[in-house]
């Protein structure tokens, strides 16, 4: 559950990874590779995540990346210089 320090809701890590549907490994190796510029932490320096954080973990997991194998493209580039 939530809960409000100085009038900001702020989630705790299991939290955020059951909203998302993601993993703490995941979290966490997103975390070390900085897709959130501040951290948050409690007296006991437990990780804390407001709902903006949220809302950047969400973008996180809806991402999609595309990639090609090597030969795929260098078909893909043979096409564009035709």
């Amino acid at each position: 559950m939530p809960r409000e320090i100085k009038g900001v809701r702020y989630y705790e890590t299991s939290e955020v990874c059951k909203i998302v549907g993601i993993s703490r490994p995941t979290l966490f190796r997103w975390l070390k590779r900085g897709i959130l510029t501040k951290m948050h932490k409690d007296r006991r320096g437990w990780r804390l995540f407001t709902e903006d954080d949220l809302n950047k973990i969400r973008l996180q997991a809806s991402r999609v990346d595309v990639e090609y194998a090597s030969s795929m493209r260098e078909a893909l580039d043979s096409d564009v210089k035709s």
